[in-house]
């Protein structure tokens, strides 16, 4: 091998396994994202919660509802009786099964029965997964006798809510949006800090007439001004380009928002704290984000996450943004569903920022 050459590759060699940080990123980071990941990636679609309306003492109604919920795919939810819909439009559930007046036993007693079926369409292939699963259960009831007068007389009337022409594309815009704000704000403010560190104006800075406090701000803001700036190109191109509806209020998305991109800067802050050049930061901006995005229910709904790790989404900001922003945009911002999502994503954008000040001073010191 070429002399030349090969002191490079030691050189390199010895300095990357030299650096505590960089062998955590290089060895300690993607056994921790392929423990994570492993159990949060799962494509099969169960835990879907699933409301039944139905009268009291109806026993077909009652039968049928236990089997969906035996089955493993279905869990149990709650909706109101004068509007079944407000379930889904609240988040609260799914899917709803109306059974028909009377109840779905005299219905059968009379000859056949329309049972309705009203399902969340935001996620279309959720939604089809819904009406393949129920017409399942209905099927496996008639096979193995369980209702032996089901067979073909039970109809599943299915209404699509939020999404009739059942596009994917809503479904998934939102989640782009997202990611394009986490990419400039966590980013771009890692390699902030650790640009000053690698060409070492830091120590300039700190030897400087100013407070830490100042210098945190100063290189903190500007990045966060910049996301909030690009959020209306963002939002023009959602709602001009791809034709997404704003069902819900505008001032719900844009305070989201707001609170999202300072929560991704106090991330990115953190992040360069921890890094000693800008290849770390970048690195350690990548794995998070990949992370991040994995565990917030963009691709793989989080209900299906095992216990531990669905009690990590607690703390990703991601997953609080992009269920208000589904809501908002496709349903028409629930209260509930609002405030349930603003407040917890104000709440880390507080507890991110006070990590990264006291990580950033305990640095400086």
């Amino acid at each position: 091998m070429n002399a030349t050459v090969a002191g490079f590759i030691r050189k390199e060699l010895g300095q990357a396994f030299r650096d505590p940080r960089m062998l955590a990123l290089m060895f300690g980071a993607p056994v921790i994202q392929m423990t994570l990941l492993g159990y949060a990636l799962n494509s099969e679609i169960r835990n879907i919660r699933l409301a039944v309306v139905a009268s009291p003492g109806d026993i077909v109604a009652s039968r049928l509802a236990d089997r969906a919920f035996a089955s493993g795919w279905f869990v149990p939810a709650e909706t109101g009786r004068s509007n079944p819909a407000d379930g889904i439009g609240s988040g609260k559930a799914d899917a709803v099964l109306v059974m028909p007046e009377g109840g779905l036993t005299r219905a059968l007693a009379r000859g056949h029965a329309t049972v309705q079926l009203l399902v969340d369409a935001t996620n279309s292939v959720r939604a089809r997964t819904v009406e393949f699963y129920l017409a399942a259960v209905l099927a496996r009831m008639a096979e193995d006798g369980t209702v032996p007068v089901l067979g073909n007389r039970v109809r599943l009337d299915v209404r699509i809510l939020y999404n009739p022409a059942m596009l994917s594309y809503l479904f998934m815009i939102p989640a782009v949006m997202v990611f394009v704000l986490t990419e400039l704000t966590s980013i771009l403010t890692a390699m902030a800090l650790a640009r000053e560190k690698e060409m070492g104006t830091m120590e300039m800075l700190i030897a400087a007439p100013v407070r830490k406090w100042e210098i945190l701000v100063g290189k903190t803001v500007p990045y966060i001004l910049i996301g909030c700036m690009e959020l209306p190109l963002v939002i023009l191109v959602v709602l001009g380009w791809f034709q997404v509806p704003m069902r819900g209020p505008a001032w719900a998305l844009v305070l989201a928002a707001i609170f999202f991109v300072c929560a991704m800067s106090s991330v990115g802050t953190l992040i360069s704290t921890l890094a000693r050049n800008q290849q770390q930061a970048m690195m350690g901006s990548f794995m998070f984000m990949l992370s991040a995005i994995m565990l917030s229910g963009i691709f793989f709904p989080v209900e299906n996450m095992p216990g531990l790790v669905r009690w990590i989404t607690y703390a990703n900001p991601l997953r609080y943004v992009l269920a208000l922003l589904r809501n908002v945009m496709l349903k028409g911002g629930d209260p509930a569903v609002i405030w349930g999502n603003l407040v917890p994503l104000a709440m880390l954008a507080v507890v991110f920022a006070w990590a990264a000040i006291r990580r950033f001073r305990e640095t400086l010191n």
